[in-house]
This record gives C-alpha cells, sequence and structure tokens, in this order.
C-alpha cells in the first residue's frame, strides 16, 4: 500500500468489480479502502510535496459500496496527506441512503460537478448551491382618456429582483452537453463537456490497452516480506494420514472418509453391538424386528457400545478399551 505514494515508479491500482459481484464483494472492497485510507495516513510529513507521488482515489458508485465511516472523517483531512478523492454518485439520494440525510460528504468537497438530473430533490439542492441574481424589471402605466389623441401620462417604475441563477426546472433540462461546476470560493460556472474521444488534443494523448503477457511482467516490483509470514502455521503431522492425501480410488470414485485409526481392511467383529445394528437393517415395516432392535440397544452397557465404537486395527479411540 505504502508503493501507491512512496513507491519508485508511479503505480495504479485499478479494483474492477462486476454489478453482479457488488453485494458478494462488498465487504472485500470495504476492508480494501479502509486499509489504504488508515495505512497512508499514518505520517503526516512538512508538506504533501515531499512524498513522492501524489494519490487520486476515483470511486465511480461509491455509495453502492454502503456506509464507510472512516472514509467520511478522512475526507477532511486527507489532503494535508497527498490524497485526493473523486466520488461518482448518480443523485444525493444514494448518498443520503448510505451516509444519512446529515453527512459531511459534500462538506468536504472542494470543486462539485452536476449534470442534468431527473430527481427533484437534487435539482433543487443543486439551485440553491447556485445562489441568486439581481434581475431588473420596468413596469409602465398609462393615464389619460382613452379617445384622446394621445395619452396624458406615461409612468415607468423599475425595480430590482433576486432571481434563482438556475431554477430547479432549468437544472433538469439542462442539455446532454453542458455541465454546472461548483467550486468553493468561485463563482458558479456553466461549461461545455469536453470529450476526450471527440478532441484531437486528447485522443492523441491516450494510451493504448495494454497487453498482457504469460510470466512475471518486467517492472513488476521486488516481493518483500510481510509482518505476518512467521506467523504461518502447519497442519499437525499427526492429523495428516495417507489415507487424507489420496482424493479417489482406483475405480474413480470418491474415498470415503475414515476415522484416523481405522484401518482400510477392518473386518468388524460380530457383538451385540453389531446384531443390534444388523436388526436395525432389517425391513422397515417390520414392528417386531423395530422392537426387538430397540430391546437390544437398551440392554447394552456403555462399555460394550464403547467396544462396538473402538473397531480398528489400532483400537485407538477410545484409550485403554478393548486391550
Amino acid at each position: 500500500i505504502a508503493d501507491l505514494i512512496d513507491g519508485a515508479r508511479p503505480i495504479s491500482l485499478y479494483l474492477v468489480i462486476p454489478p453482479s459481484d457488488i453485494s458478494r464483494t462488498k465487504p472485500l472492497i470495504r476492508l480494501v479502502l479502509n486499509q489504504i485510507g488508515r495505512r497512508l495516513t499514518e505520517r503526516l510529513d512538512q508538506s504533501p510535496t515531499s512524498r513522492r507521488h501524489q494519490l487520486l482515489l476515483m470511486l465511480d458508485e461509491f455509495p453502492a459500496l454502503g456506509r464507510l465511516d472512516f472514509f467520511e472523517t478522512s475526507l477532511a483531512f486527507m489532503a494535508g496527506y497527498g490524497i485526493r478523492a473523486f466520488l461518482i454518485a448518480q443523485s444525493l439520494n444514494q448518498i443520503e441512503k448510505a451516509y444519512g440525510e446529515h453527512n459531511a460528504i459534500l462538506d468536504n468537497c472542494h470543486v462539485r460537478v452536476a449534470f442534468a438530473t431527473n430527481d427533484e430533490r437534487t435539482a433543487k439542492r443543486i439551485s440553491d448551491a447556485l445562489g441568486t441574481a439581481t434581475e431588473q424589471r420596468a413596469m409602465r402605466n398609462y393615464a389619460g382618456h382613452r379617445l384622446a389623441p394621445w395619452l396624458a401620462h406615461v409612468m415607468v417604475s423599475r425595480q430590482e429582483t433576486a432571481r434563482a441563477l438556475l431554477t430547479p426546472g432549468e437544472v433538469m433540462q439542462l442539455p446532454a452537453t453542458e455541465e454546472l461546476v461548483l467550486i468553493s470560493g468561485l463563482a458558479p460556472i456553466r461549461a461545455t463537456k469536453l470529450r476526450y474521444f471527440e478532441d484531437r488534443n486528447f485522443s492523441r494523448r491516450v494510451a493504448p490497452a495494454p497487453k498482457l503477457a504469460d510470466g512475471l511482467y518486467a517492472d513488476r516490483p521486488v516481493a518483500r516480506s510481510n509482518d505476518w509470514g512467521q506467523f504461518a502455521r502447519l497442519p499437525d503431522a499427526r492429523l495428516v494420514r495417507a489415507e487424507d492425501l489420496t482424493g479417489v480410488d482406483e475405480d474413480g470414485g470418491p474415498q470415503q472418509q475414515r476415522l484416523p485409526g481405522l484401518a482400510n481392511d477392518a473386518t468388524p467383529r460380530v457383538g451385540d453391538a453389531d446384531r443390534a445394528v444388523q436388526t436395525a437393517l432389517e425391513d422397515d415395516d417390520n414392528v417386531a424386528a423395530d422392537a426387538r432392535a430397540m430391546e437390544q440397544a437398551r440392554g447394552l452397557t456403555p462399555a460394550a457400545r464403547g467396544y462396538g465404537l473402538n473397531e480398528g486395527s489400532h483400537g485407538d479411540l477410545i484409550p485403554g478399551l478393548g486391550s
């Protein structure tokens, strides 16, 4: 994670999640973003430019990840660590659904870009953010006899009134080629969208998609030790048996799981417990057989039951029994 801002070369990290897997991978993405935010804000340098690289977090459809408490509070001080966030949402309703009505997401955004919206609440919020302008209105009043060759009195009055720069209806009717840019401390800007794929000055600067090659990449960073490598534990050798390592039998079918210590060709001993099991395997509709099985099972002593469970070549399921 530290290589994002302190690496020898600039690094781009892409986390692309298909829409069908958002709900399933949401906890993992939330954990990654939370770890990045906490790891890169541990040490405050004298100047954000003292770090090798500046970091831009571009989160498309970020309300779909749910509420990120640390991310909401860290937006206020991430700029001091050389980190900026580019958040994209469809409407304010998505943000309020994830972070509540009184959230600090928009309060910590220095630049806000808005397009034509279909939501009335979002349009009204944008209209209020644009502010008002002073509009001058003139009124003329005519006085005199209607049959006179000219009117005796003409009165003109002018007054200044406040009007919204854009009403909510005008915000919803913005053309597809225009956008609104709101910057803290500056007047709002009504700009024309610049599509990079339509402008030759930008289309020439777009790099082609990289071609993935087999094997290791040339710019792959050197592997480093981690803090958790020394805590790796191997399974206990006493719990690993040869039969557990075999996946299938010779005939291709799945191998039945056996208890540890039970031989492959162990021949069960015929006893009271075996007779009870054999009786229970008789016809289900035979009421007399069921009654005999219950009587024999109740007549078994705990030692007999334990002896029946302790079959095998080693007899180590219940130590000390059957030896």
